[in-house]
C-alpha cells in the first residue's frame, strides 16, 4: 500500500493537467498513515502548505490537529489528510471546478489505495464534490451519510472556523460524531 501511494504521488508530481501546475512551489499530495481507516478531505492547499508539502499546515491546520487531538487521532499515527487538489490556486482562490475536475482521478486513486471506512470532507467544497452538489455545510455538517462502499461527513473547513468562531460548538460536536463512529467501528 505505501509503495503504490509513493508510486502515486510520483506520477502526480508529473501533472500538468491544468495550469496550477505551473505556479505551484510544492505538490501537497497527502499525508498520514497508510490503511488509515478515515480519510480528511480539504479542497486545496494554502500558501503555507505550498510551501512545506504537506496539507492543513498553517493556521487552520493547528486548528485541525486540536481538533483531531481532542478524539485521539493524528496524522503521524491513524489518520490520512488529502486535498480535492494537489497544488496551492493562487492567492488561496477556491479551486475552479475544472481543475477540480482535473484533479479529481488523483483522490480517487488515493481512496481506492487507501480504502478508508469513513471520509470527512473539511468544507464546502470538498463536501459538494464527494458527498452532494447541494450539500450545506452549516445545515447538513455532522451528519453520516453511507454512499456506495464509504461513510462521508462534512464538517466546517478549519479556515471557516478562523473566521466564524461561533462555528467551532458545532465543529467540536461534528469531531465527537466522529469519535461514536469510531467506537462504533472499533477504529483507534
Amino acid at each position: 500500500m505505501e509503495q503504490e501511494l509513493l508510486k502515486l504521488e510520483k506520477a502526480c508530481r508529473a501533472c500538468q493537467r491544468c495550469p496550477l501546475g505551473a505556479t505551484r512551489t510544492n505538490l501537497v499530495f497527502g499525508v498520514g498513515v497508510p490503511g488509515a481507516r478515515i480519510l480528511f478531505v480539504g479542497e486545496g492547499p494554502g500558501e503555507q502548505e505550498d510551501l512545506r508539502g504537506e496539507p492543513f499546515v498553517g493556521r487552520s491546520g493547528q486548528l485541525l490537529d486540536k481538533y483531531l487531538s481532542l478524539i485521539d487521532l493524528d496524522r503521524r499515527k491513524n489518520i490520512y489528510i488529502a486535498n480535492m487538489v494537489k497544488c496551492r490556486p493562487p492567492h488561496n482562490r477556491d479551486p475552479k471546478p475544472e481543475e477540480t475536475e482535473q484533479c479529481l482521478p488523483w483522490l480517487r486513486s488515493q481512496v481506492r489505495i487507501l480504502r478508508p471506512q469513513l471520509i470527512v470532507c473539511l468544507g464546502r467544497i470538498a463536501a459538494q464534490r464527494l458527498i452532494s452538489p447541494d450539500f450545506r455545510v452549516t445545515r447538513q455538517h455532522g451528519q453520516l451519510i453511507r454512499k456506495g462502499n464509504f461513510t462521508l461527513m462534512g464538517t466546517f473547513h478549519p479556515a471557516a472556523l478562523l473566521r466564524n468562531e461561533a462555528q467551532k460548538a458545532d465543529a467540536l460536536s461534528d469531531f465527537q460524531v466522529i469519535r461514536r463512529w469510531m467506537q462504533e467501528n472499533d477504529v483507534h
